[in-house]
């Protein structure tokens, strides 16, 4: 079974191409839907989306309790996915374009800010993946322009558990092939041995 966590734009209806693939490798998959997305109340914050991760993982755990479990978090989902990692493990973890914290994320696009002072969240990402005991992938576009793949490199080199680097040559953030292309599936089907 596969959760996956999405990124920060759109909603659960965007990720049916990846859903789509994954189910055709044969892995079951629940697409998570966060507070303040796709037309679900509340407000999105770094404590909001991991109580949320929490229930969903609480669900699957319930509803398939001996399916093996791989969380799979892209860009602001890898952040929930390495947090609820950290609080119930999985059997594995597959990042696709992870940042290393918030703060390092934003003071990219934002150079001439104090960041980390404007920010309410830190998702600190590369603290928290090197505690992890479940073997983690990373996935990342050689010309990602929102999350530079420097950032997804430092992640999977912090996971002291790292399976498999996989970039994805001259794909950017948002492109079907690293949302939902072979590598991404590739990724899944491998961290699972």
């Amino acid at each position: 079974m596969v959760v996956v966590f999405p990124g920060n734009a759109g909603n659960r209806s965007g990720r049916i191409p990846l859903g789509d693939a994954l189910v055709e490798a044969g892995f079951g998959v629940l697409l998570v839907e966060y507070r303040g997305y796709g037309g679900n109340p509340g407000s999105p914050s770094e404590d909001g989306l991991a109580r949320d991760a929490r229930a969903y993982v609480a669900w699957v755990r319930d509803e398939h309790p001996t399916a093996e479990l791989v969380y799979l978090g892209e860009s602001l989902g890898a952040a929930v996915a390495v947090r609820s990692a950290v609080e119930t493990p999985p059997d594995a973890v597959v990042l696709r374009s992870p940042f290393t914290s918030l703060p390092d994320a934003a003071s990219v696009h934002f150079p001439f800010l104090p960041v980390g002072m404007l920010l309410h969240d830190e998702f600190p990402v590369m603290d928290q993946v090197a505690g992890l005991g479940a073997p983690v992938s990373v996935v990342a576009g050689t010309a990602d322009a929102t999350i530079p793949i420097a950032q997804s490199r430092a992640v999977f080199e912090a996971a002291h558990t790292a399976a498999a680097w996989i970039p994805v040559e001259g794909a950017d953030h948002n492109d079907p092939v690293l949302a939902h292309g072979p590598a991404i599936v590739a990724a899944v089907v491998a961290s699972l041995g």
